[in-house]
């Protein structure tokens, strides 16, 4: 009779063990719910990838408008310093002409000077030359 029982026992974890076998097996509807997961996390991906190239997109406008600005600037910046160069030149040229015109002026009222005493003195020695 112990063997019987043994028998049985043996019998029955085998049935176990056989019965426990069969439920690891996958499930059709296992197999579908990875690859739904493998969809999400594929649309997750997808939807990272495209946010980080937006981002990477406004960055670059961002950059590309600061390179802009600053550029105009520059040439605000330069635009004004040639102009200011121009007006100074054209001051000091100015300033240059007026200067040769005064000293040509006094050459000139020199001169005139100089021949109206040369006339007066020359007046002057006739007339002595005539009283003698």
């Amino acid at each position: 009779m112990k063997k019987q029982i043994l028998s049985l026992a043996v019998v029955a974890l085998l049935a176990f063990a056989v019965q426990s076998c069969e439920k690891k097996e996958n499930k059709p509807a296992e197999d579908e719910l990875t690859l739904g997961n493998k969809v999400d996390s594929l649309t997750t991906d997808i939807e990272e990838v495209k946010d980080s190239a937006v981002s990477k997109a406004e960055g670059a406008a961002a950059k590309a408008k600061d390179a802009t600005e600053t550029a105009a600037q520059d040439v605000k910046d330069a635009t004004k310093k040639a102009a200011n160069d121009v007006e100074n030149a054209a001051k000091k040229t100015a300033t240059d002409v007026k200067d040769a015109t005064k000293k040509g002026a006094e050459k000139v009222e020199n001169a005139a000077k100089a021949a109206k005493d040369g006339t007066v003195k020359t007046a002057k020695d006739v007339n002595e030359a005539l009283k003698k």
